[in-house]
Formats: structure tokens, sequence, C-alpha cells
């Protein structure tokens, strides 16, 4: 079955966000249209959905935060850890930080994050479309205004916010910061470069990440493409980032996702003139 769903739209201090698959518990994606309108996506996958994928329109520069890998969120709150993934859809002088420019000890963390000079130690990246990084549960992090990008996580919704500006939430009040409880869930290691590095294919399936949280590919089409997906026995997921398209026969605009069961043995992608197609399944 290829079911769409009704996005769950969301406004935040910073711009805002359109969960068009969510299997995260209390805001779950329900069905759209059909004969199953009004199911939500755990009943129609047969348990929890395990990914949330949704839209990032940031006006302004996200706090720089943190999440928990499986155990650690676990033990904690009893709930799954986040490693997510970004594409760059588009970018107005936009930018990304991703991950520790160099070493830094807790005891600089501590004093950084209370003077507000922790973004000086982080890796900066400005960015175009295309770009895509892969942020596993752990990484520091931050997205910066003028960005438009499709997310790919885990169906999570724990977050560590480390510092935020000193700015106040939609509410007139400070937002809440958890430095403390981030110092046990940031990976310290540093690395050379943080960008994820990929072929592009056109009208052929152009691999970006495979973690075992998700695999996720993208598609760059001007021709139909198809795909057998006989070694996949879970889901496929389809997020459309631009133009319009159809996924065995059901329409996609940009800015929305369907979902094909594990009953569906392959997948045809036909574009109307150009699409850019990210699909994902674990």
């Amino acid at each position: 079955m290829v079911y769409k769903f009704k996005p769950i739209l969301k406004t935040l201090v910073w711009g805002t966000e359109k969960w068009v698959l969510s299997g995260v518990p209390g805001c779950e994606s329900v069905v759209a249209e059909g004969p199953e309108a009004g199911k939500t996506l755990s009943e129609v996958y047969g348990g929890p959905f395990p990914l949330l994928a949704k839209f990032i329109d940031a006006h302004d520069d996200l706090s720089i935060q943190v999440h928990p890998n499986d155990d650690l969120a676990w033990q904690r709150h009893r709930k799954r850890g986040k490693t997510e993934m970004w594409y760059v859809i588009r970018s107005d002088r936009g930018h990304l930080l991703s991950g520790f420019a160099r070493e830094v000890s807790r005891e600089e963390y501590v004093r950084r994050v209370a003077d507000g000079t922790i973004p000086e130690v982080l890796s900066r990246y400005d960015i175009a479309e295309g770009d895509v990084f892969f942020l596993p549960a752990g990484r520091i992090h931050a997205i910066g205004g003028g960005s438009y990008l499709a997310e790919i996580q885990q169906a999570s919704d724990v977050t560590y916010r480390i510092y935020d500006y000193g700015r106040l939430g939609l509410d007139g009040k400070p937002r809440e910061l958890h430095t403390e409880l981030a110092l046990d869930a940031i990976d310290w290691r540093v690395e050379p470069d943080y960008r994820t590095r990929y072929e592009h294919f056109d009208n052929a399936e152009t691999p970006l990440v495979q973690c075992p949280c998700f695999t996720t590919s993208l598609f760059d089409l001007t021709a139909p493409v198809e795909k057998d997906l006989g070694g996949i026995d879970s889901f496929y997921m389809v997020l459309c980032m631009e133009g319009t398209a159809t996924v065995n026969g059901c329409p996609m605009e940009a800015g929305e996702a369907v979902l094909l069961t594990r009953d569906e043995p392959g997948v045809r992608f036909e574009p109307s003139g150009h699409a850019k197609l990210l699909t994902s399944y674990v």
C-alpha cells in the first residue's frame, strides 16, 4: 500500500517545522485519504514507527544542542535516542554548526556555555543546496537562520539544549537549558570534516547515508526510474523536496511524503519535469 499522511505543523521561536511522517509517541502522523483515512501511522505500519521525517524552515538560528544515544535516552527517559541527517534544499546565506573544531575539555565546555562563547569552538559550514550532514547521537550541532532543509531522524523528541543565545520562547519566558544533562551525551571526538561527501547521479539512485538507524538516498529525476524493493523488509519512505512526481501512481509535490508498506514489491518514480526525492528505510 501507498499512504499519504496529514502534515503536523509546528511554529517555534526560530521558524517552523513541518512533520510529514512522524512515529513520535503522542505526535503520530494520521492517514490523510483513502479507505484507511484517520488511522495512525503505527496502525498501518503494524507497530511503533522508528523514524520522523520533517521539513525545517529556519528564519533564525536554532539552539546549540545534542541528542543522547539509545542507551542513555532509555536509561534517563525510557525513550529512543536520536541520530539524524540533514539534506539542504535551499539556503539564503545559511550556515550549520556540526561537531567540535578542536579538542574541548568538559571544563572548557561548561565555561564557554556560561560566557556565551561555545559557538567559537564548533565547526561552522556555509551551506548550499544539496549539502548533506549526518549527525550521529552525541554530535553537538545547530542549524543557522536562512536554511531550509529536510531532516530524517529516529522517532525521538529527546533534545538537550545547550545554548540558546539568551532569547525568550514564544511564551515570553527563557527557554530551558540542559547544559549538565548534555555532558554525558556529548561525543567529544574531533573529526576533520563533518560534511557528508557523496557522488551525485542523475536519473538513478544516489546513496547518501547508511547507518543502523536508517538508509537514505537521493533521486534527482527528469525521467521515470524504477527500484526493486525485494531486499527491504520494512517500509520505504519518500519525501518530495522539489517539483512534482508520482510514486507508484500516488501524486506528490514539494513538501509532501508518502509511505510504501512492505507488501509493495517495487517502486516507480515518474517526475513531471524535474523532481528531487529523498528516500529512507530501516
